[in-house]
């Protein structure tokens, strides 16, 4: 992959490096600890730089729980996308969430909040060590510091866009002040700043494809930019990003001409790669690879599909009939789970009975998306449909497909070291182009440059209309599904430039982590979880979503971890909990 295995790697050794000092005077005494560090080393430019990769190992959340991976598998549920999937006693802690009744006890929120601080640690110990080192060059310490200032500021917009509120510290806080650290609401500011510093200070490329450069930090102040309703200023800096950027490794930012390629571990480091958590195998450890999705691929495939566990992170009924299309457009008018335009599915039907596919027209990113009855799943097999779910009844019938590896990818791109062969090795986007698009579309629509937005949007659709990318039937005979997607003519209003904007997002990122807090942002959430998602859904899955409900003025945030507040004494609890 890279050079920057390293950074993966140090998922497994990082940076409990602990300075020891000894009362004796002979210095035959001073031994080291094994695993730690001699001052002189702390801060030579290889020191410095293992508290930087130290910062980035955090990028994949190990140790804190699967809701910390990068994939950010709880965004996806909470939005309404994604099922925990499998039964209900299956990894049950998760069920509460999904039900929007979670409380400040959770462990996976308590492992979200954990996974994000470290990483702010680990960043701010590193532009601690930069700033006070004389062994490196002002070169060499400004790029440091400015990566972990990017670092630092990711790891905080994650906090933003789930907690809303966190306590604000930089690395000029004395550790002994932490605990007095109120949390705010007024972190974008602060991330801003690092995202900035990033764009300002870093260099267009690296020697490793892994790092953080000067683009990947203005497309993600463009993106803080949009959160903050700063449009004008996204706007500006999206318009150098899509002009100039490209990527560490220095390839001119664009869109995978194949939508499938964006998730195949063979094209990582593509052009659409802004910035990746890296992945890799044969490390000596599964946790190099993605550890976070060993759960999320069919369920009992046996040696016919990928990972042969376990039936999470099922894709929603309402998620998969918002792919059907009218004229190659999306049902923007949400009649999308009418009875006329759903899905057909094989919810309940017996994976050996007739089962007739669906012959409507849909959009063809539905079939990368989503595992379906009939369609060819990967280079495995057609999808069997209720075979490959554990319980139709609680979860739906469909199955993850974006991150799933090929089956001729198995222990070349996969790392089968563990309990489950279940552990791809595809790099998981933090941002890609794609996204960057979409985001500069919704900054000119809401400027008033409806065409401008228009363009954007359909360059991310003109690429889904490629038909090289489709899925195809395995006998050759043509596309798996009646696939139909059209660009946009033009906006009547800027109010029907967002609602398209707002379903291309959809579109194009579901199940990548999103959904949930574009929702919120756009304050739609109560709107659509509880009047289509929930009301819709909760038909089938009944012993799922019987009583659920979004509570508003409180779901649109997680609440701060219980654990926080009892030894934090200045922390307050979000509203509702």
């Amino acid at each position: 992959m890279m050079n920057i295995n390293n950074i993966k790697k140090g998922v497994l050794t990082t940076l409990a490096v602990t300075m020891l000092t000894f009362s004796c005077k002979d210095s035959f005494l001073e031994v080291l600890p094994t695993g730690s560090l001699g001052e002189a080393q702390l801060y030579s430019q290889a020191g410095v730089e293992g508290t930087l990769i130290g910062a980035y190992s955090m990028l994949n959340g190990k140790g804190f729980g699967r809701s910390a991976g990068p994939n950010n598998w709880m965004g996806s549920i909470l939005g309404g996308e994604s099922n925990k999937g499998t039964d209900a006693g299956d990894y049950s802690q998760m069920n509460p969430i999904q039900r929007y009744e979670v409380n400040s006890n959770s462990g996976e929120i308590g492992g979200l909040w954990g996974s994000k601080f470290e990483g702010i640690a680990r960043a701010n110990s590193t532009i601690r060590l930069a700033t006070a080192s004389t062994q490196i060059t002002d070169a060499v310490r400004t790029r440091i510091i400015a990566e972990a200032r990017v670092l630092r500021g990711h790891y905080y917009f994650d906090l933003k866009r789930m907690f809303n509120s966190a306590p604000y510290f930089d690395e000029t806080v004395p550790e002994a002040e932490l605990i007095d650290v109120p949390n705010t609401t007024e972190l974008l500011g602060p991330i801003e700043a690092d995202f900035k510093f990033g764009m300002d200070n870093l260099p267009e490329t690296q020697g490793d494809a892994g790092r953080v450069n000067k683009w990947a930090a203005a497309a993600y102040l463009g993106k803080a930019y949009i959160y903050d309703g700063k449009y004008a200023e996204a706007k500006a800096v999206f318009d150098q990003v899509i002009a100039n950027g490209q990527t560490t490794n220095g390839k001119k930012y664009g869109l995978v001409p194949n939508f499938a390629e964006i998730f195949n571990a063979e094209n990582d480091n593509h052009e659409e790669a802004i910035w990746a958590v890296q992945s890799s195998n044969n490390t000596g450890s599964v946790n190099n690879a993605n550890w976070f999705d060993d759960l999320n691929y069919p369920y009992n495939t046996g040696s016919d599909g990928p990972g042969n566990c376990c039936g999470f992170n099922q894709p929603t009924f309402t998620m998969v009939n918002m792919f059907r299309t009218k004229d190659g457009l999306p049902l923007l008018d949400g009649s999308y789970n009418a009875s006329s335009n759903v899905v057909t599915n094989d919810f309940k039907v017996d994976a050996s009975a007739a089962f007739t596919e669906d012959a409507g027209p849909v959009d063809p990113r539905l079939d990368h998306t989503v595992g379906r009855r009939g369609v060819p799943y990967l280079d495995w097999q057609e999808h069997p449909g209720k075979a490959w779910i554990r319980d139709q009844t609680y979860a739906g019938p469909y199955s993850p497909k974006k991150f799933v590896y090929y089956r001729s990818q198995e222990n070349t791109f996969t790392d089968g070291s563990s309990w489950t062969r279940g552990y791809a090795t595809m790099n998981v986007p933090i941002i890609r182009f794609a996204d960057v698009l979409l985001l500069a579309a919704e900054a000119e629509i809401q400027a008033g440059s409806l065409d401008k937005g228009m363009e954007y949007i359909n360059m991310v659709r003109a690429r889904a209309a490629n038909t090289a990318g489709w899925v195809m039937e395995y006998d050759g005979s043509g596309p798996a599904a009646n696939y139909e997607i059209s660009l946009y003519d033009s906006f009547a209003s800027k109010d029907d430039a967002m609602k398209a904007l707002k379903f291309e997002r959809l579109l194009e990122l579901a199940q990548e982590g999103h959904r949930y807090s574009d929702l919120v942002r756009w304050g739609d959430a109560a709107t659509f979880i509880n009047n289509v998602y929930l009301a819709y859904d909760s038909q089938f899955l009944i012993t799922k979503f019987g009583g659920a409900k979004f509570t508003a003025g409180k779901n649109e945030f997680l609440p701060i971890p219980q654990s926080q507040l009892d030894i934090q004494p200045a922390l307050t609890q979000n509203p509702g909990y």
